[in-house]
């Protein structure tokens, strides 16, 4: 039996911190409003566009394997924030690199797209079609933000991270998936202002407004993350008692707390960081992980369960089996460009931008 084992793995956060505290500043909202509802109590703003978090999270994913960027044969970017829809972002990446061999492409479910992606990249290295794969979950979503809605401006930031995948002949690496989407509910969640249905030149592409329907979100979520998770312990005789950690998708501490009541984990089994980042949309599962092992949370050969959800509304969960090693094999010496601004003002431009663009399209 062909695996793909997880050999290298390395996240890129914007140091610009949004604070409850100074979101209040530009929102009819305070800190105790949105912990209380979320659990979330800041947020990264980024200063950099997509790619440029990716290859940082990339180098040093790259380099926990040991790897060079040459030395990979496929590359999948999973993201709903583009920096270009035509080319896709995964080639952008792959020139970054300087993975010359490499095939690229981009997964967009939502939140779920890290682990759609890592999906993708598995089933490709157990067919034998490629040997080594890097897999991204990144978002920018910060400048696609209504800054005017607080139920949707208070809960995301921007992030990435990154996993390579090697083929290998020991069990590791993901064991059992669940993928599925709620198709009829996909209207609970969407970003009006993205696609060719606004190319109509009555609205202005890229100024988008939100709909997002908390409470039946809240509802489907917990349901198709817990069935998925069900179904991918049951698929190889588990229960949730042999897990060592659960990484669910970072969208709201009320979900990831009810999931897990739900499989009946404790919560020391149950990593989490939504309060540092908010939702990173396809980010949130693989900066998750790093930091789990950063942490130590990760054992060696530990057995741990993924569960996500997304627009769509997109649903899944895997259960992946770590290898021995829990530490990366190198540092990548690759940084971000220097941030000038605080977060604070970074979003007050977003906001003066978006202002300017609404009133042109006028």
């Amino acid at each position: 039996m062909r695996y793909a084992a997880v050999t290298g793995w390395g996240k890129c956060l914007p140091p610009a911190v949004l604070t409850n505290a100074e979101l209040a500043t530009v929102l009819p909202t305070d800190d105790e409003w949105i912990v209380s509802r979320t659990g979330i109590k800041e947020r990264r703003i980024s200063h950099v566009r997509l790619e440029e978090l990716a290859y940082v999270a990339a180098s040093r994913a790259l380099a926990a394997a040991d790897l060079q960027a040459t030395d990979l044969d496929l590359i999948v970017f999973g993201t709903c924030s583009f920096d270009d829809q035509v080319p896709n972002q995964s080639s952008g990446l792959q020139l970054r690199l300087g993975a010359t061999r490499a095939a690229a492409m981009d997964v967009n479910t939502a939140c779920t797209s890290f682990l759609y992606a890592l999906s993708t990249a598995t089933a490709m290295i157990r067919s034998g079609v490629v040997q080594r794969a890097l897999v991204i979950g990144g978002e920018v979503i910060t400048p696609l933000m209504d800054w005017t809605n607080r139920n949707v401006a208070v809960l995301f930031g921007d992030g990435c991270a990154a996993v390579v995948l090697e083929a290998s002949d020991t069990e590791q690496g993901v064991l059992a998936e669940k993928l599925g989407c709620d198709a009829a509910a996909r209207g609970t969640l969407v970003i009006q202002g993205m696609g060719s249905r606004y190319a109509d030149f009555e609205r202005r592409l890229g100024v988008t407004d939100w709909v997002f329907e908390g409470q039946e979100i809240f509802k489907r979520a917990v349901l198709g993350m817990s069935e998925a998770s069900a179904a991918v312990l049951a698929a190889k005789g588990l229960t949730a008692a042999d897990l060592d950690l659960v990484v669910p998708h970072q969208a709201n501490l009320r979900i990831i707390e009810a999931v897990a009541r739900r499989a009946g984990l404790p919560p020391d089994r149950v990593f989490t960081n939504v309060h540092r980042y908010g939702n990173m949309s396809a980010a949130t599962v693989p900066v998750a992980l790093v930091e789990a092992l950063e942490e130590g949370r990760v054992p060696p050969n530990g057995l741990l369960l993924l569960p996500a959800f997304g627009a769509g509304l997109t649903w899944c969960a895997h259960l992946v089996r770590w290898g021995p090693r829990v530490l990366p094999l190198a540092q990548s010496e690759v940084q971000l460009p220097p941030c000038e601004h605080t977060a604070l003002e970074l979003v007050k431009s977003l906001i003066s931008r978006r202002a300017t663009a609404v009133g042109a399209a006028v």
